[in-house]
């Protein structure tokens, strides 16, 4: 028998009356006495083969089969009855009778079970076993498809397909390097990069001025659902273009993904800054899918004897916080209680609460934690900046600005998702001005992004002078509270590059050693440049329609960072350290 003529999932009835040969797995197995009947697939889906029992050698062969044997069956296409069209299936107005029947591989006892939900530590150990589930080949073929939209968009706006090097030198991105030991140069390591960011500006020095790749990237870092040791990105890098410009077309082709893939127009994408994004929604990356936002409401308590809500509302550098959560009076003490410690989870030092009953009868239609500690105008007034409406909770938070607009934006995430306040679809912004450095308790003084990030409308000296005051010229794009790309004007000149070295404490020998060929490289006639990159993974995560990044990669690493299905990372054997002259001294137990 010849292998196969036709997938699956693609036989209708313009093949009705003629013969196909299918390959594929047994899906599900019914016999009903005479007929047996097979529901065969392949990743383009499920169609229904029919053994009859008039061919008493190929019966008796049909009856052996279970699910997920590997077979080929060559039949003839027929149409069925009218009453009997299976409406839910792509092949359901067709059958295949089979007259012929090749078994290419029985199956072991499945360690999955295809139709109820698998532990994730089953389906990664037999991961193998769950690509073949329906809903996994419509992920991997989903990404296959978006690849496909943007190499082809890129390639249609001039953009040079450029390979960098994955075996490279430690850079400092924000995360731990994986180092890779040299067998050649003992005692030296290449790390694995983050992301091309060098190599890109580099390419740009060289000319190349529209870059992009579709690339790997390394980071050892602690992993959530959304995150994974080695990710993609759509890597993208331009020369001669502002930082509008690279927005405008990678608008473009995001706004052209989604109409291609969801038949979702993300319209024009809005813009805010940085510093609206906290205030407004305590994060910077905002999901605009929930109503609600944060409000400032020092006003309302610059003048209380509560020094809890008087001295931060009086401070500069601390804010009180509040937002009004639609129908939340009825919220449980159990659930407020909860949600006060998620807050200090989140870096908050407390939660305060309202209960709004009825406004209408002004501080007695109201119920606050802090009640006593206030006047009844001042209770109403943060009810007023809240916005709150007549059943709603009012959260109240206060402290540190950052901290605070931080954890509230947290909890306001939590509790809409909680009350199922989450719109569906899609919200899609850009959030700019980005300041140029953070203050870390670990670390201090640090760049937002990256020591290559472009300050905006300073010089030098103005940087060096105040560098906290500073913005830089960075921008992310926002999907669904995800940040799916972030990227920045680059700096290229030298004395700029040498003035946020000095800010962040990298003397001139610690430049030269880490970034010497960069810094070579902006001496010779740089050109001005900008880029972005795309979180591949996480763009596919959301437009497949799932929150876990793992659903979306083939053989992604747990949370721990590593594969069930093939034991990595292992140990190394003693031959292969030595050649590497290196000894482990720390081996875990």
């Amino acid at each position: 028998m010849s292998m196969r003529s036709i997938y699956c999932g693609n036989v209708n009835l313009s093949a009705k009356d003629t013969q196909v040969t299918l390959c594929g797995w047994v899906n599900r197995r019914r016999d009903l006495g005479g007929l047996i009947f097979i529901d065969l697939r392949d990743r383009t889906g499920i169609v229904q083969v029919v053994f009859e029992p008039d061919n008493q050698q190929l019966h008796e062969v049909a009856s052996t089969l279970r699910n997920e044997f590997c077979i080929c069956v060559k039949g003839t296409v027929k149409a069925r009855p009218a009453d009997q069209i299976n409406s839910k299936m792509a092949t359901g107005e067709i059958e295949v009778y089979a007259s012929e029947l090749k078994i290419f591989n029985k199956s072991a006892a499945l360690p999955l079970d295809f139709n109820q939900e698998n532990t994730e530590e089953q389906r990664l150990r037999y991961r193998y076993l769950d690509l073949r589930r329906p809903q996994m080949v419509n992920m991997l073929t989903t990404r296959a498809k978006i690849t496909h939209f943007v190499r082809q968009f890129m390639d249609s706006h001039g953009f040079l397909d450029i390979e960098t090097p994955m075996l490279t030198k430690a850079t400092p991105e924000g995360a731990r390097d994986y180092l890779v030991p040299s067998r050649v140069h003992h005692g030296k390591f290449y790390a694995l990069p983050q992301s091309p960011q060098l190599f890109k500006q580099l390419l740009m020095i060289a000319g190349y001025d529209r870059y992009y790749q579709i690339v790997k990237c390394f980071r050892d870092e602690d992993l959530r659902a959304d995150r994974q040791p080695e990710f993609t990105q759509i890597d993208v890098e331009t020369s001669f273009m502002t930082s509008q410009d690279v927005r405008d077309i990678m608008e473009e082709m995001i706004v052209s993904l989604f109409k291609n893939m969801k038949n979702v127009d993300l319209g024009k994408l809005p813009v805010m800054t940085w510093e609206e994004a906290m205030d407004r929604f305590g994060s910077d990356k905002p999901d605009l899918r929930i109503d609600f936002e944060l409000k400032l409401v020092d006003e309302a308590v610059k003048n209380s004897e509560f020094k809890v809500l008087s001295e931060p509302a009086c401070d500069d550098k601390s804010r009180v916080i509040a937002f009004a959560l639609p129908g939340g009076a009825a919220l449980t003490r159990r659930q407020i209680d909860d949600y006060t410690d998620y807050v200090k989870k989140m870096g908050g030092s407390g939660l305060l609460y309202i209960k709004v009953n009825e406004i209408a009868k002004g501080a007695e239609g109201l119920k606050a934690s802090f009640g006593k500690h206030v006047t009844e105008k001042e209770l109403t007034d943060l009810v007023a900046l809240s916005g709150a409406k007549d059943g709603d909770m009012v959260f109240i938070g206060c402290g540190p600005r950052v901290k605070t607009a931080t954890a509230m934006g947290a909890l306001r995430l939590k509790t809409a998702k909680d009350a199922n306040l989450v719109a569906d679809g899609y919200k899609a912004l850009w959030v700019v001005d980005f300041p140029m450095f953070e203050m870390t308790d670990e670390a201090g003084l640090t760049a937002m992004h990256h020591p290559f990030t472009a300050p905006k409308d300073v010089t030098p000296e103005q940087l060096i002078a105040d560098p906290m005051s500073v913005y830089a010229d960075a921008y992310d794009l926002v999907i669904n509270g995800y940040e799916s790309g972030g990227g920045s004007v680059r700096i290229y000149d030298q004395n700029m590059q040498n003035a946020v070295f000095t800010v962040l404490g990298i003397s001139k020998e610690e430049a030269r050693e880490k970034f010497g060929f960069l810094l070579d490289a902006l001496s010779f006639g740089a050109p001005p440049h900008a880029g972005l990159a795309f979180g591949l993974d996480r763009v596919t995560m959301l437009i497949a329609g799932t929150d876990n990044i793992r659903d979306v990669i083939a053989f992604p690493k747990t949370t721990a960072a590593a594969c069930l299905m093939t034991d990595a990372p292992n140990f190394a054997s003693s031959d292969a350290l030595n050649e590497l002259a290196i000894a482990v001294t720390d081996i875990e137990k």
